[in-house]
């Protein structure tokens, strides 16, 4: 009869996401990662294999909690602006900073480091972009700004301001000062309410 699992999967997961998180994938030793989740060798390997399999569900579970919150934030349509949904968005990056968060965001810290050089890594980091691409596309057709544009346009600024959520979430990190991060954030987020010039 097999012994009953001795840890909680959910909760040493949420441990691991905070090791990861702390010294990045590269800098996150196996003794770090045993004493931040609590658990003996053997346990992590039994249950998730080696060290790059743990951090794929660490990914996993970054996506399914912090990026869907931003997807969550910039698909709700409670609030029918899209423009003010983008501008809130950038200004919880801020607020965060405000409360003394500066770990950035996993998923970007991901995409500079690891995602580089493995190509599984790569991929569900791709994945977790291109979400939140789909989502910034999706507010962009709610704001003002967004519905003059045509569909390949929009699709464009929409690349533009994940590429803007990634850089504030570095900038952060990097220990940017608010006034710069809210410069940044102000203007990623006002090509999101202004309309374009006719022509």
């Amino acid at each position: 009869m097999a012994r009953p699992r001795e840890f909680d999967i959910d909760e040493a997961i949420e441990k691991a996401v905070e090791v990861f998180w702390a010294k990045g994938y590269d800098g996150a030793a196996l003794p770090d990662l045993l004493d931040g989740m609590g658990i003996a060798r053997g346990s992590l390997y039994k249950a998730f294999g080696d060290k790059k399999k743990l951090f794929l569900r660490v990914l996993k579970h970054y996506d399914e909690v912090a990026v869907a919150g931003a997807v969550d934030l910039l698909t709700d349509r409670q609030e029918p602006d899209g423009g003010k949904r983008i501008a809130r968005l950038f200004d919880s990056i801020i607020e965060a900073v405000r409360n003394g968060d500066r770990r950035g965001c996993l998923m970007c810290n991901a995409a500079a480091g690891p995602a580089s050089e493995d190509p599984d890594i790569g991929k569900v980091v791709s994945s977790m972009l291109a979400r939140m691409t789909g989502a910034f596309a999706a507010a962009l057709r709610d704001s003002e700004h967004g519905q003059q544009l045509a569909s390949e346009a929009r699709k464009a600024e929409a690349e533009s301001l994940t590429a803007s959520y990634v850089g504030l979430r570095v900038l952060a990190k990097a220990g940017a000062s608010i006034d710069r991060l809210r410069a940044a954030a102000s203007a990623a987020a006002a090509r999101a309410v202004t309309v374009p010039a006719q022509t």
